[in-house]
């Protein structure tokens, strides 16, 4: 018999069959993660403490201890955030498009990784886990924040495609590096966020014992994950720690025990804190799917009236997805630090879920679905939009900041900005201190605690570094204005000027 060498018609329909679905996936998390992505300034703290990081990498060559200025280290978090942002903004310019790209990147990836968890777990609809993910309110508002939290959900979603694609074998077909990118990804998530990155293992090593033995437990380690994980997640912080004598304890005591144990970043804390922070972020942010679930709500196991019946799950898949969202979660809600965003992994084992609750009811063939999720993508992207341009918050936004103080000061008057604040905490003026202007001023920023015992001498090292400065006397501190300007002219000699008020604030122009 002579073959014509085109490939089987029954293949090819297969090949297309999975690869458009991922296609038009994926252009969907494009479009939503793109849109609108540079048009609102970057809002206060978060977001402008981590471009101002990212800025001062790139200023000062330093890519290996984070910083707030030049004086100032910061490892209140690892450097896997700064490095990105700082080698976005260095391929694509100094502007907000740039800072917030690795962040559509993240997002569309996780989707990405969703499908690939979804070819094992829901083989015969593995875009819906994806579909699910990406229209959800909380991953898509998260692609927006520069934060370390859309890039540690894609991190872990690495490891968690890694151990999927071994530990449910398609077809028998495993993956046998799936181990290896398991580590991986957990090394990059710790070198995001520490700790709480290695949370989902809690998950994985009580699903393997149950469902393979400590023999399967075992086959979790193997040697080469083991040293890439030594080298990615923990080579970073040795470093840090031969180079900076406190840092150990710092990452021990402040980042680990004070999180967990105290309240002391006044995050939501308290018996009650997890109630007003987490069950309102899962309820809106899971939006539009859960209400589809509200007639089965109570059979949960089973499927929404008048739908096909559920697909069957692979070996023991329901007890590592309920793990993987009930242990992290059970132990962020135990914490004492907490925000919207630390459960934005937590959406990945909750999109698999609803996606095999869903997949009887969602046909996509059917007109009026169609129209219902082309409704919700508009309502997402005028939202995002709507915020960006109708929204302006000058409390918050780093960009109408500095544009107000372009504004009054002429920015060839001053070579950096240095805001001093009434506190004798660090942490403080971490929180206070509008670090994204650095990106608009194209200035360094520093942040002084006037009322620490090394505030003056602070406010008198940065001005002699830069040699004049904008200073912006916090509105408590006005009053002491005379005991500042004294203060800079006995240490660095420097002609102040008062340059008028900013939000009962006093603008000061030192130079030396």
């Amino acid at each position: 018999m002579i073959h014509s060498g085109c490939p089987d018609a029954s293949w090819l329909a297969t090949a297309k069959a999975k690869r458009w679905p991922l296609l038009g996936l994926l252009c969907l998390g494009l479009l939503l993660g793109f849109a609108f992505q540079g048009s609102r300034g970057l809002w206060s703290t978060d977001e402008g403490r981590y471009v101002d990081g990212a800025l001062q990498m790139l200023d000062s060559g330093n890519w290996l201890v984070p910083a707030y200025s030049p004086i100032e280290v910061n490892l209140s978090k690892p450097p896997l955030t700064y490095w990105v942002i700082a080698a976005s903004i260095k391929l694509s310019g100094r502007n907000t498009w740039a800072a917030r790209l690795p962040y559509a990147f993240a997002f569309v990836g996780t989707i990405w990784l969703l499908y690939g968890m979804g070819l094992r777990l829901l083989p015969d609809k593995p875009w819906l886990p994806g579909l699910v993910y990406a229209l959800s309110l909380a991953p898509f508002l998260g692609a927006n924040v520069v934060s370390t939290d859309e890039l540690l959900t894609l991190c872990e979603a690495i490891a968690m495609y890694g151990l999927v694609a071994w530990a449910f074998a398609a077809d028998g077909r495993r993956m046998r590096m799936g181990p290896v990118l398991m580590w991986l990804g957990w090394g990059l998530a710790f070198l995001t966020k520490g700790p709480p990155g290695l949370l989902p293992l809690l998950a994985i090593i009580p699903f393997m014992a149950v469902r393979d033995g400590w023999r399967g437990v075992a086959r979790l380690f193997p040697p080469l994950g083991i040293v890439l994980f030594i080298v990615v997640g923990l080579g970073w912080y040795a470093a840090v720690v031969l180079r900076v004598p406190w840092a150990l304890h710092y990452f021990l005591h402040r980042q680990v025990y004070q999180r967990i144990f105290t309240s002391v970043q006044h995050r939501n804390a308290g018996p009650w804190g997890w109630l007003v922070v987490y069950v309102p972020t899962i309820v809106l942010g899971t939006l539009p799917w859960w209400p589809r679930l509200i007639p089965g709500f109570a059979r949960l196991r089973g499927h929404p009236p008048g739908a096909a019946p559920a697909p069957a799950w692979p070996d023991r898949a329901p007890l590592l997805l309920w793990l993987w969202f009930w242990i992290p979660f059970v132990i962020f809600c135990c914490a004492q630090s907490r925000l919207p965003a630390y459960v934005l992994p937590l959406f990945m084992p909750l999109s698999l879920l609803m996606a095999r609750a869903l997949a009887g009811w969602i046909d996509l063939r059917k007109t009026v679905q169609r129209a219902g999720l082309a409704i919700w993508i508009v309502v997402l992207l005028a939202f995002k939009g709507g915020v960006a341009y109708a929204v302006r918050q000058p409390q918050i936004d780093n960009r109408l900041t500095a544009q107000e103080l372009y504004a009054r000061v002429a920015p060839g008057d001053y070579s950096t900005v240095v805001f001093v604040q009434s506190t004798a905490a660090a942490y403080d003026i971490e929180e206070a201190t509008p670090w994204g202007v650095r990106l608009y001023l194209d200035k360094p920023v520093y942040a002084v605690a006037w009322l620490a015992q090394d505030g003056p001498a602070t406010l008198c090292h940065a001005v002699q570094r830069a040699g004049s400065a904008l200073i912006v006397v916090a509105d408590q501190l006005v009053p002491a204005r005379t005991q500042l300007v004294r203060t800079l002219s006995q240490c660095t000699r420097s002609r102040v000027i008062d340059a008028g008020s900013w939000r009962q604030q006093r603008l000061l122009l030192a130079r030396t």
